[in-house]
């Protein structure tokens, strides 16, 4: 029986994390799910928001947008259209980024619904990106 299990957290541009891992909780559609070593397979898919890695009895946190996972026995890959480590994080910026989106849907104005939709997940992305970097420090 494995003790740990294969995490890959991939975006369009890259690769950003790859490490076996003990545990990973993952922020989904119903709520939080914990995946550890040997978990039943599963494909599910994840929302905005901040992934705790427990990696060698210490936690770290990644922040990511929306995607899916798919999660077998000794594997855990997911695929996200953005994702960021909590020490790779400019909080000022994610605070800009997340005041612009919340501006633009406030304009209202003529924003399609997939604009609308493009925005919504900036904010819930820049909002995770805030609260891992603050979890981090804290």
């Amino acid at each position: 029986m494995a003790d740990t299990l294969k995490l890959e957290i991939v975006t369009p541009e890259s690769k950003i994390y790859s490490e076996d891992v003990e545990m990973v909780t993952l922020p989904g559609s119903e709520g939080e799910a914990g995946i550890y070593p040997n978990h039943v397979p599963l494909l599910t898919q994840v929302q905005a928001g901040e992934i705790v890695v427990r990696r060698d009895g210490n936690e770290e946190i990644v922040a990511i947008g929306e995607g899916f996972a798919e999660v077998t026995g000794e594997h855990v890959a997911i695929l996200t259209d953005n994702a960021a480590n909590s020490g790779d994080i400019d909080e000022a910026a994610a605070e800009q980024a997340k005041a612009k989106a919340e501006q633009r849907l406030q304009e209202g104005g003529d924003i399609s619904e997939d604009e609308a939709r493009a925005l919504n997940q900036a904010i819930f992305y820049s909002q995770a990106q805030i609260k891992a970097k603050r979890r981090k420090r804290g």
